[in-house]
Order: C-alpha cells, then sequence, then structure tokens
C-alpha cells in the first residue's frame, strides 16, 4: 500500500481482479482514472473499490440507451429503434446520458458497444440502462446479466415495444446455432469414425502383420 486506503495498481487489480493492463487501458480511456502520487505513481482508494462493487448507493450515474441490429443492412431498422426510445423515454421524462449502439449477432458477446455498456456498469457508474427489447441486449442468459446489473446497482428498463421485437433476427440466430452444432456433430462423427478405425487395425496380431511382409523362399 502506498498510503492509508489506497492501493497501487497491483493490489487494485488483485482486489477486483483485473490485470495491471486493464487498469492502465482504462486509466487511459478516462474509464476509471487512477490518482498520481508527488511522484507520479498511479494508485486508486478504497472508495474506488466500494464504488466498483457497488457497494456505495447514490443517485447519480449515467442512463444509457442500448440499441442493436444484427447486420450493416439494417440500418434504417436501427433508426428505427433509436427512435422508438427515444420516444418512451420523452414520455416517461428520462434522460439520456449516453446512446450505444452495435452492429452484430446477439449470440456474439464480443461487440463493442456491449462490452463498453458492462464494463461501466462493473464500475458502478451506470443508473439506468434502457433497451428496447431483452434480445437487443443478449439472446441467451438474459437473467444472468440482469442479476449482474443489480448487483452493481444499475436498473435496467425493458420497453418491449412491438415495433422493437427481433423475431427475424431470433431465425437468423437460431440458424446459426443449428448450422454450429451440425457441424460439431459431423466433426463428432468423423473423429468417433477414425478411433474406431484405429481400433481395428490395433486388433489385427503383428505376427499376421509380419507374415504377410515376410519374403518368400523358393
Amino acid at each position: 500500500m502506498l498510503m492509508e486506503h489506497t492501493y497501487s495498481p497491483r493490489e487494485f487489480g488483485k482486489l477486483i481482479g483485473k490485470s495491471v493492463n486493464t487498469l492502465q487501458k482504462w486509466d487511459r480511456k478516462g474509464i476509471l482514472h487512477a490518482y498520481r502520487s508527488p511522484t507520479n505513481r498511479r494508485y486508486y482508494t478504497h472508495e474506488q473499490y466500494l464504488h466498483y462493487r457497488g457497494l456505495v448507493s447514490s443517485d447519480q450515474g449515467l442512463t444509457i440507451a442500448y440499441t442493436r441490429v444484427s447486420s450493416p443492412a439494417q440500418k434504417a431498422d436501427l433508426i428505427h429503434q433509436k427512435n422508438a426510445l427515444r420516444a418512451y423515454c420523452q414520455e416517461h421524462a428520462l434522460r439520456v446520458d449516453q446512446w450505444v449502439e452495435d452492429i452484430g449477432s446477439a449470440l456474439n458477446y464480443k461487440r463493442k458497444g456491449f462490452n463498453q455498456v458492462i464494463e461501466q456498469i462493473e464500475l458502478g457508474q451506470v443508473k439506468r440502462l434502457i433497451i428496447g427489447y431483452e434480445d437487443r441486449f443478449v439472446r441467451f442468459g438474459y437473467d444472468w446479466f440482469e442479476s449482474f446489473c443489480q448487483r452493481h446497482g444499475t436498473h435496467i428498463i425493458v420497453v418491449n415495444g412491438e415495433e422493437l421485437s427481433p423475431e427475424q433476427e431470433l431465425v437468423r440466430d437460431l440458424l446459426a446455432i443449428v448450422t454450429v452444432f451440425s457441424a460439431r456433430l459431423h466433426g463428432l462423427r468423423s473423429h468417433k469414425n477414425a478411433i474406431r478405425a484405429a481400433a481395428l487395425r490395433k486388433d489385427v496380431p503383428d505376427d499376421e502383420g509380419a507374415q504377410d511382409q515376410a519374403p518368400s523362399h523358393p
């Protein structure tokens, strides 16, 4: 420790389960700023730790509206979705601090906007997350993400407007899942066949093989 109730980057990283490199990236991006000592060494406070863990209750925090479509061809739908959320927020007197949009499948958890929102929630920066439909955020495991948000003091608002329902995207994602599992089953069958063939070859006695290969004598 550098001083009472402060942590070095390595100590703070161990507390929250993040690497020093991740903390440095967050510092550069302004996601979680490190303090500087008189000798210009970075450190973190215990208050930052409490905020990160969601143990400090506060009425402050961002309201984020998240929108997503599966492909660039759906950009018109993305605009429509955003307008629908904007109308909802105006009707309920909600001020959106940050709009985040993604173009990618709900099965892809590497989406840039999605991970940005998750990081901000994890840091305790988000008071409210507004989405049009559960599937706009994640296709599977929504309950887990909802609990994750609750643990970090974030309330999710699901508008569930009919115009925001992604039935076509659901069909595409289900077809993608079927394709992936079909390929895996085919690979598994091929692997089993290879094992079975190897086992059959192994069952052939060595003397038979040697006899077949032995040169004949006149």
